[in-house]
């Protein structure tokens, strides 16, 4: 578990020299437990110090990570049970199925098909982040063949078979990819630990019930191999809940190391709908490599954004970039909106605008990512702000009219705002679904 404030004191040398730039030992102490500071700031700490401290300072889920150079995908690393909490550290990796026992063209389209499984989500491109590879056939030669074709996919591998035969023909070309290898389990887990060992590749360490996966996961890491996922095979709602609660919480609150470990989780119902909702219950709680059957965009798009709901900070905003946009082609006559660069707020403003039928430019004020109100109630959407940005933008050289559009929210603004800029001020809906009817009833070009 992890050490209090007063047992961390107690490692420390207690001088109060003040060096750590903290006034007392006890403080910095205090700061170490609340994960604010580092045992480097003291110069005097003892090698004991440092090896205690060290290892109850490592996060209760260890970090794995799968394939190589820039095509990597990390799970792990997690401190934390809620996100509000601190944060979490690394999105849910999905992965899609591939099966080798699918005809050669029909396999190679799969593969094309999941590299294609790309969306753009409030300005984030997001998609899919493995290319699972399944060895139904049973069979080596056709599985190592199937494991050729994905790996054209230029995404990290997950090998899926139980049969040592077939992962280690799959390894001999795809080893160097650093692919994950799913699964050990008490049957098979003395052939197939070996030849994770041999390729460095994380291992899925796969059983049914929580004491049998602790004792599989003992047996393997006493064999020596530690680049570990967790799998119980949960298949349902209540089990996989459970079960991906109680290793976390085991993990996190009472550093119990055998599942110090990302989780793994293939959902392989026959209901598709039953299978999208238990991959987004896998994504809410804890599961960090997903894999699914589906290749069906709508089903990929609601999993990708639930992910992206789930496992954005939520002390960093997601943000545009400040700055002048356009929507459509705006002439000299195009109208003016004013937003914050909060990525939901822009989005929704420039959808609305779009949806108005009515080229226009949009001024996104650097708000450090906060949403129109909570700008304003923080003191970062001043009328100052908006006309620095307004001229530095020069959107008067851009349109001839003289005439702004702020959010209905924040009207008190307007006069100080037409005061500081000579320009007119709009008082433009407090919603951006009013924006096509506001334009058609009040916007007039010059």
């Amino acid at each position: 578990m992890a050490l209090t404030g007063l047992e961390i004191y107690k490692l420390l040398p207690r001088t109060n020299c003040g060096d750590c730039g903290q006034p007392t030992c006890l403080a910095f102490a205090m700061q170490l437990a609340a994960g604010k500071a580092s045992l480097d700031a003291c110069p005097h700490a003892s090698e004991e110090a440092r090896e205690v401290l060290g290892a109850a300072a490592s996060p209760p889920i260890a970090l794995i990570t799968i394939g190589v150079g820039e095509n990597t995908v990390q799970v792990g690393n997690e401190t934390v049970l809620f996100r509000h909490e601190k944060r979490f550290e690394h999105q849910t990796a999905i992965g899609i199925t591939v099966d080798d026992t699918l005809a050669p063209p029909a396999l190679a389209a799969r593969v094309e098909t999941i590299k294609n499984l790309v969306f753009e989500r409030v300005g984030q491109t997001c998609g899919v982040d493995l290319v699972a590879v399944r060895n139904l056939s049973g069979d080596a030669s056709t599985f190592r063949a199937a494991v050729g074709v994905a790996a054209a996919a230029s995404l990290p591998l997950v090998l899926m078979s139980e049969n040592a035969a077939s992962l280690a023909a799959a390894l001999e070309i795809a080893g160097e990819k650093r692919p994950l290898v799913w699964a050990a389990t008490p049957d098979n887990y003395r052939d197939v630990v070996p030849l994770a060992q041999r390729y460095a590749a994380p291992l899925v360490v796969r059983a049914p019930g929580l004491d049998a996966l602790a004792s599989l996961v003992a047996e393997v890491t006493a064999a020596g191999h530690k680049q570990l996922l967790l799998d119980t095979g949960a298949q349902d709602v209540g089990g996989l809940l459970a079960d991906q609660t109680h290793v976390r919480r085991l993990a996190v609150q009472k550093r119990f190391r055998l599942f110090g470990y990302p989780t793994f989780c293939h959902i392989a119902g026959d209901d598709p709908i039953q299978n999208v909702l238990l991959a987004a219950l896998g994504i809410a709680k804890y599961v960090a490599v997903l894999v699914i059957d589906t290749v069906d965009p709508a089903d990929l798009l609601a999993l990708v954004t639930w992910r992206l709901n789930i496992y954005t900070d939520p002390q960093r905003p997601v943000a545009v970039e400040p700055g002048l946009y356009t929507v459509g082609n705006p002439g000299p006559d195009a109208p003016v909106f004013v937003t914050t660069n909060f990525s939901l707020t822009y989005f929704c403003v420039a959808g609305d605008v779009e949806a108005a039928r009515v080229p226009a430019y949009i001024l996104a004020v650097d708000t450090d990512g906060t949403s129109v109100l909570t700008a304003w109630a923080a003191g970062k959407l001043t009328p100052e702000k908006i006309a620095a940005a307004l001229e530095s933008a020069g959107v008067a050289g851009l349109v001839r009219h003289r005439r702004l559009i702020i959010p209905g929210s924040i009207a008190v603004l307007s006069g100080k705002l037409a005061d500081l800029c000579r320009w007119e001020v709009l008082v433009g809906p407090r919603e951006s679904s009013g924006i096509p009817a506001y334009l058609k009833e009040h916007w007039r070009p010059s």
